[in-house]
């Protein structure tokens, strides 16, 4: 009953948005701060086995290696390890002094448990190509796959290590991990409470206490105005207000929101699901708009301005081709799509072939401004092609619905199996992402064949990179924009540089060095 009086008090405090006077500098806590950086921060569900982690940082557990500095891979737990010349056979070192947040010691036989238990499981964690795990000592395991696959490194950075000795079944809400940071008071889908982990190897935290708080939108600005929190996740449409004692932070992301643009006509498949779009079926449709719409305009009007425009995946990604080119060239487009057979018969607007309008649905998850908002301004800036574009909000389970009617994703992640999911024609229709764009190319198969099975990151990325310039020829997914994701944060709260680009995590990501964060 105190916890909930506690929590209402909170509460009550933060919305007295204009009643209550901003935080005086001199009177801030030096070892304390109250952030709200999402909905999702304190959703729960912090098991890494279930797939915590892999679309989010988990600043609960340690990995055994982590996507850090130029987004490259580094030792996290693991101090060294050895692939096999097969590529089949992953040998790691771990470290001595990693402690979980009880005290015990974190050895191989966590490891083990871990992938153990989280292969038994059907999550966002994909190790379909892990065979077994043996610990060869206490600080010594094995991994053994079932075949080559050049991106298993990353799937172990996403995968945080949890104590054999403390699972279970409700563990996702009491995680007792050897990151830097432990859960010492959780209501779910109210506020997180957190404190350092004390026997964490790595950079101690600063705070002694952070108070994380669920904030819907309005609320979140309404408790910067008022002064009780040194953190904020705000949309960009707020990220020009002006509020005492607090400063606009940008943080750029790899995500980009990406369309979908199915290459086959519309038909119905083996399961009795329609799939393919006949408008966007056409090759010179898909080719119009990726080198007709104003990217930079689009950024403009849907996300005022806080983006970076997208062609592809991240070019600060190592396995990127970095490809970049000239859009907005109208005319261009228009000759492409007259040339298609694509015409304006009618004089409406729109253009027409064979009957067929140049018209279809986008849909943009109705719990994601930016994605719908993206949608809204392609849509007017496609209206200059010809193309009729029709903006729907919608929830999660129609938007993937996709493989027939288009929608706005959010594409961009360190590892290089994203391209694999998106664009091998293997994936399409298989769960979650599965090549929403039915796009089936042999070339680009057979590349990607060649970049799983490679023996060196260095030789997969060049294959990733190969891939990419042949898949882009084709435009099956139309690349838009990185959002920036915008906070405001309390004046002498210093977070320094992240050294790399992460996901946008649903503003989450802005804690992963939160252990690194000071007051100046």
């Amino acid at each position: 009953m105190k916890k909930i009086l506690l929590l209402s008090l909170v509460l009550i405090l933060v919305f007295i948005a204009g009643c209550a006077s901003p935080k005086n500098p001199e009177k801030i806590i030096k070892d304390e701060i109250t952030i709200s950086a999402g909905v999702n921060l304190v959703a729960g569900g912090y098991d890494p086995t279930a797939g915590y982690g892999v679309w989010a940082p988990d600043i609960f557990h340690s990995h055994l290696l982590q996507v850090k500095a130029n987004n490259q891979l580094e030792n996290d737990l693991a101090t060294s390890y050895e692939v096999s010349p097969d590529g089949l056979i992953y040998t790691f070192k771990i470290r001595t002094d990693a402690k979980f947040a009880d005290g015990h010691p974190l050895t191989s036989d966590d490891v083990v448990f871990t992938f153990t238990t989280a292969k038994s499981k059907a999550s966002a964690a994909d190790l379909t190509m892990l065979d077994s795990i043996e610990a060869l000592d206490e600080h010594t395991v094995v991994f053994h796959l079932k075949y080559p696959w050049s991106t298993f490194v990353f799937h172990l950075s996403e995968v945080g290590i949890v104590p054999k000795h403390a699972y279970h079944s409700n563990y996702g809400d009491h995680p007792v991990g050897s990151g830097a940071w432990k859960v010492v008071e959780f209501a779910k889908e109210q506020q997180l409470i957190l404190m350092p982990n004390e026997h964490y190897y790595g950079i101690k935290p600063k705070f002694k206490k952070v108070t994380i708080l669920k904030l819907d939108e309005d609320a979140a600005l309404a408790a910067a105005k008022s002064g009780q929190l040194d953190l904020v996740l705000i949309e960009s449409e707020f990220a020009k207000t002006d509020v005492a004692g607090m400063k606009l932070y940008r943080m750029a992301a790899m995500d980009a929101l990406t369309v979908n643009l199915p290459t086959i006509p519309e038909m119905t498949d083996a399961a009795g699901k329609k799939a393919g779009n006949t408008v966007t079926g056409d090759p010179a449709i898909r080719k119009a708009l990726n080198i007709g719409i104003d990217r930079q305009t689009i950024i403009d009007n849907a996300l005022s301005g806080f983006g970076q425009v997208a062609y592809g995946a991240a070019p600060a990604l190592p396995w990127s081709n970095g490809d970049t080119f000239q859009d907005n060239r109208v005319e261009e487009a228009k000759k492409l799509l007259e040339a298609a057979g694509w015409k304006d018969a009618d004089g409406d607007g729109v253009r027409e072939k064979n009957g067929l309008r140049a018209e279809f649905v986008i849909t943009g998850r109705s719990n994601d401004q930016a994605r719908y908002n993206t949608v809204v301004a392609l849509a007017e800036d496609a209206k200059k092609l010809g193309i009729k574009i029709i903006p729907k909000s919608a929830p999660w389970s129609e938007c993937r619905e996709a493989r027939n009617i288009p929608t706005c994703w959010v594409f961009g992640q360190p590892n290089p199996i994203e391209f694999y999911r998106y664009y091998d024609s293997s994936q399409i229709g298989k769960a979650v992402i599965g090549n929403p764009a039915s796009y089936a190319n042999p070339e680009v198969d057979a590349v990607v064949k060649k970049a799983l099975t490679a023996k060196n990151m260095e030789e997969a990325n060049r294959y990733w990179q190969e891939g990419q310039t042949l898949a882009q020829r084709d435009v099956p997914y139309l690349w838009i924009a990185r959002p920036d994701v915008t906070y405001l944060i309390r004046e002498g709260l210093q977070l320094p540089s992240l050294k790399k680009l992460p996901t946008r995590g649903q503003g989450i990501s802005i804690v992963e060095n939160m252990n690194e964060w000071f007051w100046e």
